[in-house]
């Protein structure tokens, strides 16, 4: 365990049982009657990010791991169904503190968001695909980066160009990314709230006409290369290097934090282990945000 991980830790701990003071209402629902949990919510979510930032899929392994060298960060661990249960219990929670931290930095404020979804695979067999819960929500979908084609879902993320999540959706793989957007941005009217003249920058994928006016009335500005037949577009000489850092954002989740190694099997699961991922990425750019740190979606001082 490294300093840096046990002082984000804290932090994150502080941060969230704050909010829970402030804002009861957040915590998890559980019966009136009964015992009241040794693991706290606040220590529950602090524990789900740790797990995330080092990269253990297994709860399992996890909570093995947890037992041997986190003794002195948790006074209680639960078993690995406990542990199960409660943090799918806790998405709410963990999705609130993912906007709660990411307000909470300075590039919450950037002008400039890039937009894209990434594969979360689900399953491989036909035997999988065939008896999974997550049938008829999962589904075969084209990954055009990898020229692959998969089963599952795909993560639609609006991102600062530090990394920063600041909207996002888990949608079957089909789904069309210009409709998942204007759904992020009419579910959550705060994101565009406030801020004329936000310019999004995505791929080819984002186009229409009845799609930018729809952008445009909620304030939005729309950058994107030039489809076939298409006149050159504005900003044509930025794509190349900001395609860059959406394809690095997503090797974040993807390479550091096993996004596609959810090993979940139910919807329920599927989202806070996504979930699990996006707090994870954000409490780490949180964090680097107030040290003052240079690059701010650095996570190598906490994965090891």
């Amino acid at each position: 365990m490294t300093k840096d991980l046990d002082t984000l830790a804290t932090a994150l701990y502080v941060r969230t049982d704050d909010l829970l003071k402030t804002s009861p209402e957040l915590a998890p629902r559980r019966p009136r009657v009964g015992f009241e949990p040794e693991l706290t919510d606040a220590e529950l979510v602090t524990l789900s990010v740790m797990q995330g930032l080092l990269g253990f899929t297994s709860e399992h392994r996890w909570l093995r791991f947890a037992r041997a060298h986190l003794g002195h960060l948790f006074r209680y661990l639960p078993k690995q169904s406990g542990y199960n249960k409660r943090l799918r219990k806790a998405s709410g929670l963990i999705k609130s503190m993912i906007r709660v931290l990411s307000a909470d930095t300075t590039l919450w404020t950037d002008d400039v968001w890039v937009v894209d979804s990434t594969p979360v695979e689900c399953g491989r067999s036909k035997e999988t695909v065939r008896r999974s819960d997550l049938a008829g929500w999962a589904e075969y979908g084209y990954c055009a980066s990898h020229s692959r084609f998969f089963w599952g879902l795909r993560l639609h993320l609006v991102c600062t160009l530090g990394g920063l999540p600041v909207g996002f959706a888990l949608t079957g793989a089909k789904a069309d990314e210009r409709q998942t957007l204007l759904d992020i941005l009419t579910v959550d009217p705060e994101l565009a709230d406030h801020r004329p003249g936000q310019t999004l920058i995505g791929d080819k994928n984002y186009f229409g006409k009845e799609f930018e006016t729809a952008l445009a009335d909620s304030g939005m500005r729309l950058l994107r290369p030039a489809r076939k037949g298409e006149p050159e577009r504005a900003g044509a000489t930025l794509f190349k290097p900001l395609r860059q850092i959406i394809e690095s954002i997503n090797q974040t989740f993807k390479g550091q934090l096993d996004l596609e190694r959810h090993g979940a099997r139910t919807p329920d699961g599927v989202v806070v282990r996504v979930l699990q991922r996006i707090l994870a990425m954000t409490a780490a750019i949180w964090h680097n945000d107030t040290l003052g740190e240079r690059i701010h979606r650095s996570l190598t001082c906490y994965d090891h």
